[in-house]
């Protein structure tokens, strides 16, 4: 908890440090104090961008479970995905962030280039969420609920009120950072150079630039529409420069996405383009009517007739330029989401398909840049787990085939087929640790745990497939001695549960299913009596007089061992995720009960 608040406390220490110039800011002979002005620029921002920080991480944390929920219901329908993507920006507070995770799902297979493009689309509008908020001005008041979130982190003992601690306090941090920031730059209302400056940024293409180029700098289109809001407050910014600036900063958010999509397959790197290319046509479609935006703008924000000059632009331009924003995205997804068939066959056109590579397995689903969200990393490795899952089981399958037909070349693969479980299991473990290494709720700490039980067991599983029951499966196709008919279907039963047991844990695993757990443990009086009743004829066998009975009865017998053993470890597994899915259950089931309570106090 305490290193999460390290880039505040530097903040504040940095501002502290800077206050007292502030104070005496602007001096008789109206030079201006630049080491004075850039400590109040520089101690503003982190205290801006720490703020963001925080309000975002007590949105992702509050909101895990949401998230899932939501990533679940991902439809075909382009207004369901546009919609999606409007809701998951404005929780993640982050329109790259929900860029970045449909790269991943079209990394993964889990959506088509056609399907993310309303989502991408929809994201842009939830990103003017945050501008929205920013253009309330209640600077003279952002102390409080810093110091009432503050309060709340540090006294309360029920998560839900932590998290909404951590929100509070960067709504908070925000607006004071702006406040700092706006004070200083108090004294370049008279430097003649700087207005200057801000003169010439009234050519739309230079205040492009600017915002895309500083947005691609920090990565947050937040804080370069936080920057020209606080800007405006102070009367320096005119809309129409504003506008311009808000729509660069729908440029430069692309970087992030264009980041995330290098060396990705050619779907995502597809879906990263749509992106831009959809940012890029929608901003060179405004750029000649940004004045006419500027009057819809006008037209939809309050007005104070009342103020004149400087003090009328800093009461109503913020405002202006947050609903201009938020007009700018609204229109342009509204106009291109027809047309998603069209942006995915043009992206296909700009990013051809790549030749098939041959190359090892490589993890699917563990992408880095949803480990900000804890929530949906475990979710990344749940998916993953569920696939290493599946190629055990195919391992089982195979070897099942082998022995029942009598083919020892169908089992040539599975050394292969074990190191690709090897190598997932490896990445799903240093995954799951650079996700311990981020504050997990009580909930993703019982996750967390579950599923590093579960890789280890399946990477268990696949070693006794590899080096046990390999070996044993040759050895007895290669012994010339027909098994009785009753032995073969008491073996082959057993191969059943334990494919049955598997194929139920990747389910278990993959949707966090408790029925399909249970269902596991149903199979335990079953299995005992198999190996029981083999255990007892392989018994009668060893007294005869056949080497080859012999040597085949022992071969069998450690076939039913491994066999168990197998199903002891999905065992294990299912116990986990019944154990989780229960307390799950238990926290919503005491939410249902104080929901009454508080209505009846109310």
């Amino acid at each position: 908890m305490r290193l999460m608040f390290l880039p505040v406390i530097t903040a504040f220490s940095l501002f502290l440090i800077s206050t007292p110039f502030i104070a005496i800011a602007g001096p008789a002979n109206g030079d201006i104090e630049w080491s004075t002005l850039l400590m109040g620029l520089a101690g503003g921002l982190a205290l801006f961008l720490a703020g963001l920080e925080q309000l975002s991480d007590g949105l992702k944390k509050a909101a895990g479970k949401t998230l899932k929920i939501m990533l679940a219901r991902l439809t075909t329908n382009r207004l369901m995905g546009a919609l999606t993507g409007a809701v998951m920006t404005g929780i993640l507070n982050s329109s790259s962030i929900t860029t970045v995770l449909v790269v991943g799902f079209v990394t993964a297979g889990i959506m088509t280039l056609s399907q993310s493009i309303g989502v991408i689309m929809g994201a842009n509008i939830g990103s003017t969420v945050t501008a929205q908020i920013l253009a309330f001005n209640i600077s003279q008041y952002a102390l409080l609920p810093v110091a009432a979130g503050f309060l709340l982190i540090f006294t309360e003992k029920t998560e839900k009120l932590k998290y909404a601690g951590m929100m509070i306090m960067g709504i908070g941090l925000v607006f004071f950072g702006m406040s700092i920031m706006s004070q200083a730059m108090a004294p370049l209302r008279s430097y003649q150079p700087f207005i200057d400056l801000l003169a010439k940024m009234e050519n739309p293409l230079l205040g492009i630039l600017a915002g895309a180029i500083f947005t691609g700098l920090v990565q947050s289109s937040a804080a370069t529409v936080g920057i020209s809001i606080a800007l405006a407050t102070e009367g320096f910014l005119t809309l129409e420069v504003g506008i311009a600036l808000a729509l660069g900063a729908n440029i430069g958010t692309c970087v992030t996405a264009l980041l995330a999509a290098l060396g990705k397959p050619t779907e995502a790197v597809r879906a990263a383009v749509v992106h831009v290319i959809f940012n890029i046509i929608g901003v060179l479609l405004w750029i000649f009517f940004i004045p006419y935006l500027a009057i819809l703008a006008t037209w939809f924000s309050p007005s104070s007739p009342e103020l004149t000059g400087a003090a009328r632009m800093a009461a109503e331009v913020p405002r202006q330029i947050a609903n201009a924003n938020t007009l700018f995205n609204v229109v342009n997804t509204c106009l291109f989401l027809p047309f998603t068939s069209f942006f995915a066959w043009l992206a296909c056109r700009i990013v051809p398909p790549k030749p098939p590579e041959s190359k090892a397995i490589e993890p699917l689903y563990l992408d880095p840049a949803v480990l900000d969200v804890p929530s949906l990393a475990l979710e990344r490795v749940r998916q993953e787990l569920a696939r290493t899952g599946e190629i055990i089981h195919e391992m089982l399958e195979t070897t099942r085939n082998a022995l029942h037909e009598g083919k020892p070349y169908l089992l040539k693969g599975l050394w292969h087929e074990d190191d690709k479980v090897n190598i997932l299991e490896d990445a799903c473990i240093k995954y799951l640790g650079t996700i311990r290494q981020s504050e997990l709720t009580e909930e993703e700490g019982r996750d967390h745990q579950m599923l590093l039980i579960t890789a280890v067991a399946l990477e268990n599983l696949g070693d006794i497939i590899k080096t046990n029951l390999v070996e044993l499966t040759e050895q007895e196709i290669g012994i010339h001695y027909t098994k009785s008919e009753e032995t073969s279907r008491l073996t082959e039963s057993l191969f059943v549960f334990v494919s049955d047991a598997l194929a139920l844990a990747c389910k278990a695993i993959r949707d966090q299913d408790g029925d399909a757990a249970r269902e596991i443990m149903d199979f335990e009086p079953h299995i005992k009596k198999l190996q029981h009743d083999l255990m007892v004829r392989k018994s009668k066998r060893l007294g005869s007089s056949n080497q080859d009975a012999i040597l085949l009865a022992r071969i069998e017998i450690s076939v039913a061992s491994k066999l168990k053993r197998m199903y002891n470890l999905t065992q294990r597994i299912a116990s986990e995720i019944i154990l989780v899915t229960e307390e799950s259950d238990k926290t919503e089931d005491q939410s249902n009960e104080l929901a009454p309570q508080i209505t009846e106090n109310n």
